[in-house]
């Protein structure tokens, strides 16, 4: 009897999951997708984009005049707090994208819906995994599953004004700085003051983004940031911090977080900013907002610096912005959540118009190894970059890690505190985060 009955339970644990499954399906196929429906669309701001998502939006209502798509954009940090506020009253938007270190922590807590892939038009996740450039969806994979598909993938390279350097006697094309220590020598000869105001600029850093600018220059020197040990390597961590502290007023003074950001001003070709650290999508936002400069062949891009005696090649990390459905949704708002995204990023031809308008890359293999792709200004370099970095640090605590590392870079550089004591706060902090 006992043998029986352990026979029983055997097959029932077979058979169980069979049996949800089936339900589910079924529970799918009940849904009355005619039904009226509202889908809540959240995203960061950006003009070009927008054009095009708007028509794509108005398109997909048309085709589907029961479901209503309520638009909100914000800026990259309103975007960050709107999210935690909403989620944090159960009234999350359905469709949203954030920067991979950002989102991550969503996917962890559960609060993502896994891709549909029966509504995206994948057999499963190896089939989606393989339409995709190697490693580079692996940010939104977890236990089997892909949460998001890839709106963007994004590496920064170092956008440079042929005519600053020239005005600074520099040839842009002999003398644009492929070291670190090229860059304070450069920046030296391209900077105005008045007084210790700085009015133009060689280049400057993206501050509020150090997990994707500082940590790889960490990296370089040999350290690292760890799920598990937090700053790995105090040289490497004091020396990179080092340098900002020379970079900023107390140091050389070539510029600090408190200046307007050098990708807000490169396109207006005003003269004073030489150097921006900045994705492909600036090449569209140039043509778009400056066209007699992006035509003039004023500018060029070149590859992320590395220190001179790096220990290790490594270019400033890439990053993402995936759309996810919001897994608190209910089954119809889910349901056409992946509609709407595959409208958006899987319809024939949506992907090079995200790279042809906006200068966003999708890593499709197919994009990226297309002609299309190939056929944009500095596109090699992007490539090469991209082929000697890595995804940004998502793990554990990502946002308040990079928090922490902001941090510590303005406390060097603007209160005068010294690199050793800001390395030991900072991995203090950061093993808090992770112990929590």
């Amino acid at each position: 009897m006992k043998k029986v009955f352990i026979v029983m339970l055997l097959v029932l644990a077979f058979v169980a999951p069979m049996f949800a499954q089936g339900a589910q399906e079924a529970k799918k196929a009940e849904i009355d997708k005619t039904a009226p429906v509202t889908i809540v669309f959240w995203t960061h701001e950006d003009a070009a984009r927008q054009k095009l998502e708007d028509q794509w939006m108005k398109e997909f209502m048309e085709a589907h005049p029961n479901v209503k798509i309520e638009v909100a954009r914000y800026n990259a940090e309103g975007l960050r707090q709107n999210m935690q506020t909403a989620y944090a009253a159960g009234n999350g938007p359905t469709v949203w994208n954030l920067p991979i270190e950002n989102s991550r922590e969503y996917i962890e807590n559960g609060l993502v819906a896994p891709v549909d892939y029966s509504i995206v038009g994948f057999k499963n996740a190896d089939d989606m995994r393989a339409q995709y450039a190697d490693g580079m969806i692996d940010a939104v994979y977890k236990d089997g599953n892909f949460y998001g598909i890839p709106l963007e993938l994004t590496n920064w390279c170092i956008f440079l004004d042929k005519e600053v350097f020239r005005l600074a006697g520099l040839d842009p094309e002999k003398d644009y700085p492929k070291t670190w220590e090229d860059m304070v020598a450069v920046s030296k000869k391209i900077v105005k003051r008045d007084g210790d105001i700085i009015t133009r600029r060689g280049f400057d850093f993206r501050y509020s983004y150090s997990l994707t600018y500082f940590v790889p220059m960490v990296e370089q020197l040999g350290g690292s940031l760890s799920e598990k040990d937090g700053c790995v390597n105090e040289e490497a961590w004091v020396k990179a911090l080092t340098f900002m502290k020379n970079w900023g007023p107390s140091g050389e003074n070539l510029g600090n977080s408190t200046l307007t950001a050098p990708r807000k001003l490169f396109n207006k070709h005003n003269l004073d900013i030489a150097m921006a650290n900045t994705g492909l999508y600036q090449e569209s936002r140039i043509a778009t907002e400056n066209p007699t400069f992006y035509n003039s062949g004023d500018w060029m891009v070149v590859p992320y610096p590395v220190f001179k005696d790096a220990v290790k090649n490594v270019a400033g990390c890439y990053y993402g912005h995936y759309y996810h459905v919001n897994s608190e949704a209910t089954e119809l708002q889910q349901y056409w959540g992946w509609e709407l995204i595959k409208y958006f990023l899987l319809t024939q031809g949506h992907a090079e118009q995200y790279l042809t308008n906006v200068g966003l890359i999708q890593p499709l293999k197919t994009l990226m190894n297309g002609d299309v792709y190939k056929s944009m200004p500095y596109s090699e370099v992007f490539s090469s970059d991209f082929a000697r970095a890595h995804i940004v640090y998502c793990g554990k605590g990502s946002a308040a890690i990079q928090s922490a590392i902001d941090t510590a870079i303005n406390n060097v550089m603007l209160q005068g505190v010294d690199p050793k004591q800001a390395y030991k706060d900072l991995q203090k902090t950061v093993l808090e985060i992770l112990n929590d």
